[in-house]
């Protein structure tokens, strides 16, 4: 198994950042991660429980397809999905730092590697985590240039 995780610290009240994920996922999602070719939403509606989707990747040259559920949503702090057929997790965590900004956690897992790919598990595990890295990164820039800074309105505005 697969673990990897990466935080960033946004500089956004965590509402902000959850809505930008959640309530933006199906347009948001190829932007924070490019590998992302194609996203079709599975389930009319927004995300909730049990919603499904189908992305289309490009991983290092490698296209795959794959069909995955909300299995955690817990409004403005959690979502959780996990691939129905293919063994991953995927968390983001959104903590609130005072108002003004949020503590993403964003955590992949990815289940048990089939015997071919054992002896590759250190080499898998670093092009997760690099690819982690980027998501967070990713969100903490569009999220702050997309998105108004409540630190920047003007005196009795918020």
């Amino acid at each position: 198994m697969v673990k990897t995780s990466a935080t960033a610290m946004i500089r956004r009240p965590s509402p902000v950042v959850f809505a930008f994920v959640v309530d933006g996922f199906i347009d948001n999602y190829p932007r924070w991660s490019p590998e992302v070719k194609s996203l079709k939403a599975l389930t009319e509606g927004p995300l909730e429980l049990g919603w499904k989707g189908r992305q289309m990747r490009v991983d290092q040259g490698r296209k795959t397809t794959t069909d995955f559920e909300v299995t955690a949503l817990e409004r403005p702090q959690r979502i959780s999905f996990r691939g129905v057929k293919d063994p991953y997790f995927i968390d983001f965590h959104f903590s609130d730092e005072g108002g003004q900004a949020t503590r993403l956690t964003f955590r992949f897992e990815l289940g048990q590697l089939g015997m071919a790919f054992r002896p590759f598990e250190k080499l898998i595990t670093h092009a997760v985590q690099t690819g982690v890295d980027r998501v967070a990164r990713n969100l903490k820039h569009l999220v702050e240039s997309e998105t108004p800074d409540p630190a920047r309105a003007p005196s009795g505005e918020q």
